[in-house]
């Protein structure tokens, strides 16, 4: 297990084998070095000196008495691989019997393992005979499809050896011969490819006599059982190292086997009926049975020629006796001994499809009973059932048209010239839109509604919600006229609008099914439409006022090309950059519907909710007003004007949009000018502290008295080191005195309050880490007038100041720190308290010493 060298291998012997026969001898190397491909020599000894045969590199190898038998290739060299060669002898003879030596020559750096190795080949006679039946009949066999048959040959071996025999039975119905059945030699049976169902069954059997025969028995054969049969028998003889090796093998053809196939035809290829005919096929059964046999019949009906029986309808059947099932417009009849036929009177559309037919050969049995051998059925035949069409033309006309937008539009739909119907046909209509485009653009149609069989109303993707809405109407209103009505017309209206008619035949079954679709030409729905126009003036009905007077505007509208307009205005703002209530600068006010209802809008000013009014004066004018103007109210006021024209079933459509002209809003005031800032004392603390924050308001220009300003006073926070997020309302104080804070998730908490009359302070108790970040106060100035009206100044925002809160590292640790020191302290002392009384009580154990004389030591001197 643990060297490593060159190992040399032939097969265990001896290696038995038939005179005659071709041999080939393997001989592998091993766990070499040098070159991948090896060399190999071989000699052959019948009694103790070896005869040189031939070599893999030396051409001149070869002994004297073998190099004709070399030559001629009788004796020849094979190369598997680089590493192994077969010695091939041809036609073996019994002087070839004995040792035979492969030899390697060395390549190896260092010689280790053995460089050839022997192997004893004996030659024994050849003793296995193959023979088939001597019945002259068996050499050729014409059959039916379904009958049965029995091949028989005879193997025997007279070999002094102990070999086993393989039986193999083929047929060769092409170039190669298959497989059917065989005995192995180690006496299985194995079925060949695509044979093992039918030897499961029973159908294909192999059975041994007396006389050493081997007999085949086929059942059930069909037309790919004919062919050419031969029995292939091998001899083969177990080796010395228990394996099973093929020594001769030889065969001989028993018969040639013709099975005529059974066919089932239908005597029509593709049938065109008309309604209300009649159908006739033929199922012709081609056999050459000339025994007594009877045949089965079924039709089947499929809407495709790709069903199978099972997905197929049965239409009528007749089995082995001639009894036919029970059918009212179908029969079956035997027309004579191999031909049936299938009758179908009064055909409907719905008989449009494929027919087929089944067949299958019953025989009987010596017992009386009857024995199914064959079944096949028919390629399907192809039958159109064409429908008898009614004659008719179809007139489209509009009965009323539009002129303006909203009006309404009729279509009606006659059927005209109405021939060759009958009392079982039926009419109905499908109305259809097309989109005209400028150009040769062509656009499909779209489908409004349709009407099914029974006349009922299927809407399409275009009209189902108009017509759910009732703004589409369709109508019969007599037996040969359709309507389609539209109550109001819109622009995405116009186009061409056609029908189309169908007719529908009833059935046997009394269903309805359409024969025919005719349609209208097409007719165009379209009115000439002109631009809207609207014009929107505002004026300012007071040249000048002052704050707290009452500012007051009027809008004019007048429009162009619109069908009794209504209007709808909105007043509009624009603030100064200063404001911040609107991101965009624009602010809408109070609104007027055109149904007259008034509505604010973002005037969110509680103390002013009646301040401002918007009211209709005429038809096409409007007036607002905005009581106690603030000096906050400066800016640019706008009527936003929407005007509507009437729609259907009264709802109103808007038609277009004006923007009039800006009437501004400016105060001239020479009022005291306000500054706000932030100062904290400690803008650094510990958790758990107080910190201060002022909010202080400084005043330029006119001085003013305590008691005729005041303030709305809010503070914010941001949450960063930068002002990159949204700021949090902490608390606010109006200038009324009353209080409010924001929601808080922490355990801190505020106060605000007035510390003098421009100075206001924000207290936040027991700092947390959250309660870090910038924070700034927004400022609302309020001041009364001369007319002791309070006016509100624009919004002052502070300067930002950063609160920073830190932690108090001692009073952190100093109780956990206490409260560890302590605790170690007692586990100790408990530990010794432990460990002394068990020294003392529990682990106590008295030694008994033997008692030692004492002697003096002897001093280093004397020794």
């Amino acid at each position: 297990a643990f060297c490593r060298g060159r190992i040399v291998r032939v097969p265990k012997g001896p290696l038995i084998r038939v005179v005659g026969t071709e041999v080939a001898i393997p001989c592998s190397v091993s766990d070499y070095d040098g070159p991948s491909e090896q060399n190999f020599d071989w000699e052959f000894s019948r009694d103790t000196d070896f005869v040189r045969i031939v070599s893999t590199w030396d051409s001149t190898f070869t002994s004297e008495e073998y190099q004709k038998r070399v030559g001629r290739g009788d004796i020849k060299l094979r190369r598997s691989s680089n590493d192994a060669v077969e010695l091939v002898i041809r036609n073996i003879q019994p002087a070839d019997q004995g040792r035979y030596k492969c030899s390697t020559p060395s390549t190896d750096a260092t010689v280790q393992g053995n460089y050839d190795a022997e192997v004893q080949v004996k030659v024994i006679s050849d003793g296995l005979s193959v023979s088939g039946s001597k019945a002259r009949s068996s050499a050729s066999l014409r059959l039916s499809e379904g009958d049965s048959f029995k091949l028989r040959c005879s193997a025997t071996t007279t070999s002094p050896e102990h070999t086993h025999l393989h039986v193999t039975w083929q047929v060769k119905s092409g170039s190669s011969w298959r497989d059917i059945l065989s005995l192995t030699h180690e006496g299985k049976f194995q079925p060949g490819p695509g044979y093992e169902e039918r030897y499961r069954s029973g159908d294909i059997r192999l059975d041994t006599g007396a006389n050493d025969t081997y007999r085949l028995s086929v059942s059930q054969a069909s037309s790919a059982d004919s062919g050419a049969y031969r029995c292939l028998v091998s001899e083969w003889v177990r080796g010395a190292d228990g394996s099973w090796q093929k020594i001769q093998e030889k065969s001989v053809e028993i018969a040639t086997v013709s099975i005529q196939r059974t066919d089932v035809v239908i005597s029509t290829s593709n049938v065109s009926v008309t309604e209300r005919d009649s159908l006739d096929l033929t199922c012709n059964i081609t056999t050459d049975r000339s025994g007594i046999f009877q045949a089965e019949v079924m039709w089947y009906f499929s809407a495709s020629p790709d069903d199978t029986l099972s997905d197929a309808q049965l239409l009528l059947s007749m089995d082995h006796d001639s009894v036919v099932s029970d059918s009212t417009l179908i029969s079956l009849s035997h027309v004579d001994r191999n031909s049936y036929r299938l009758l179908v009177r009064d055909v409907d559309v719905e008989d449009s499809g494929y027919y087929f037919c089944e067949a299958a050969i019953w025989v009987p049995l010596h017992n009386g009973s009857w024995h199914k051998v064959v079944e096949r059925t028919s390629a399907p035949v192809s039958v159109v059932v064409t429908a008898l069409e009614p004659d008719y033309d179809v007139f489209l006309n509009a009965s009323k048209t539009p002129k303006f937008s909203d009006d309404p539009t009729e279509l009606n739909c006659r059927i005209t010239n109405v021939q060759d119907t009958e009392a079982n046909i039926r009419f109905t209509v499908s109305w259809y839109y097309r989109q005209r485009l400028p150009g040769d653009d062509v656009v499909p149609e779209e489908l409004l509604a349709s009407m099914d069989a029974d006349w009922a109303l299927l809407p399409g993707d275009r009209g189902r919600e108009r017509i759910q809405n009732g703004e589409i109407i369709l109508s019969k209103k007599s037996a040969d006229t359709f309507s389609l009505r539209i109550q109001w017309t819109s622009e995405s209206d116009r186009g061409d609008y056609f029908c189309v008619i169908s007719a529908w035949s009833r059935h046997r079954n009394n269903s309805w099914v359409k024969s025919k679709d005719v349609a209208s030409a097409s007719v165009n729905i379209f009115w000439a439409t002109q631009d809207y126009t609207l014009t929107v003036e505002a004026v300012k009905l007071k040249p000048f006022f002052v704050a707290g007077h009452t500012f007051e505007m009027t809008c004019k509208v007048s429009s162009k090309n619109i069908k009794t307009p209504r209007y709808s205005v909105l007043i509009t703002a624009e603030k100064p950059l200063t404001d911040q209530s609107s991101p965009n600068g624009t602010t809408r006010i109070i609104s007027l519907n055109q149904d007259s209802v008034v509505r604010l809008e973002d005037w969110t000013d509680q103390t002013r909710v009646d301040g401002v009014v918007l009211e209709k004066v005429q038809e096409n004018e409007f007036r607002y007003r905005m009581y106690q103007t603030q000096i906050s109210d400066a800016g640019l006021y706008r009527c936003v004007v929407t005007a509507w024209s009437p729609g259907g079933g009264g709802m109103w459509r808007e038609a277009v949009n004006g923007l009039s002209n800006p009437i501004q809003i400016d105060f001239q005031t020479s009022g005291p000018v306000f500054n706000v800032s932030v100062h904290s004392d400690s803008p650094t603390i510990y958790q758990g502290e107080v910190a201060d924050l002022l909010c202080i308001v400084t005043m330029e220009g006119m001085p003013l008295e305590p008691d005729d300003m005041s303030f709305d006073v809010s503070w914010f926070a941001v949450r960063s080191f930068a002002l990159d997020r949204e700021p949090v309302l902490l608390a606010s104080l109006d200038r009324r005195g009353i209080v409010t804070q924001g929601r808080r998730n922490g355990s801190s908490e505020l106060s605000l309050e007035r510390i003098s009359p421009l100075e206001f302070r924000l207290r936040v108790h027991g700092c947390e880490d959250h309660d870090f970040g910038n924070h700034y106060c927004l400022v609302t100035p309020w001041v009364r007038s001369a007319t002791g009206v309070w006016q509100r100044e624009p919004d002052i925002r502070a300067k930002p100041i950063f609160l920073s809160v830190k932690m108090d590292v001692l009073n952190a640790f100093k109780y956990p720190l206490l409260i560890g020191i302590g605790l170690a302290t007692a586990i100790g002392l408990l530990s010794c308290l432990i460990g002394y009384c068990s020294s003392r009580w529990c682990c106590k154990k008295e030694v008994q010493e033997t008692r030692r004389e004492r002697r003096r030591l002897m001093s280093m001197e004397m020794d």
